[in-house]
């Protein structure tokens, strides 16, 4: 037999012995929980279907895992209106097994197997041997990698070849000169300021909220990952916009 439940704001069709990923549920690793809002059941002579439930149905699961999903960025930007936002999410899942598909008057007769309390325990051990939980703790440890090297820290002088910290938006030589002058010389100190660096550096060098208001923070990040600088890309938009416009009035 197998089911249509709805969870999430989502519809999944199920069938026992079945392994899923929805949005996060309350429970602990190796508990059962019942879904009661069934839409379909079938696979066993005609198919019934709610309107839009189905009375007294209901499906039960066990909890084998509490986790986040991978993350993913949002990005939202208005062309020549220097109005970028860049924010990042991981959303919260629950993983479950599906134990029965129950019509309506019928019984659980299954119960969590032992695998989910092994699970639960190994989990409360901290135990990173194999598993989703320490594939997960690996994700993390990449994800934060690939981010930044190290906490921000001013440098007398740079650790090797300085970064060219003119291609953040704004920074022009007179103000590339006073940020090496604070000791800034990588974009990775840049991507390691925190509220607070940020605050103390805007007011000692009079930047006038220069760093939140360009987001030198993700600039720097972007470019530590290779990205093209913002700066070099509204530049070649800007000219590519006025050379069309006088071709425009070229033409006419």
């Amino acid at each position: 037999m197998y089911a249509v439940i709805k969870t999430g704001g989502k519809q999944y069709r199920v069938a026992a012995d079945d392994v899923l990923e929805v949005e996060r549920l309350a429970g602990e690793v190796g508990s059962m929980i019942s879904f009661r809002e069934v839409l379909m059941i079938g696979g066993n002579g005609e198919p019934m279907i709610g309107s839009p439930l189905l009375d007294g149905a209901s499906v039960t699961a066990e909890v084998v895992d509490q986790k986040r999903g991978r993350k993913i960025i949002v990005f939202k930007k208005k062309r020549r209106k220097n109005y970028r936002r860049k924010n990042g999410h991981r959303q919260y899942l629950t993983r479950i097994r599906i134990l029965e598909v129950l019509a309506s008057g019928e019984k659980a007769t299954k119960k969590p197997s032992s695998g989910a309390s092994a699970a639960r325990n190994n989990a409360a051990k901290g135990d990173n041997s194999g598993g989703d939980a320490s594939r997960d703790r690996q994700n993390d440890r990449e994800t934060a990698g690939n981010k930044t090297a190290s906490a921000f820290e001013q440098l007398s002088e740079p650790r090797g070849a300085p970064d060219d910290i003119s291609l953040l938006s704004g920074v022009g030589p007179a103000l590339e000169k006073k940020l090496a002058d604070y000791g800034i010389f990588h974009f990775w100190q840049v991507a390691n300021m925190k509220p607070d660096d940020i605050k103390k550096m805007d007011e000692e060098l009079k930047l006038g909220g220069r760093v939140e208001r360009e987001e030198w923070v993700d600039q720097a990040r972007e470019l530590m990952e290779g990205k093209p600088p913002r700066a070099k890309v509204d530049q070649k938009a800007a000219a590519s916009k006025e050379k069309a416009d006088k071709a425009d009035k070229t033409e006419k």
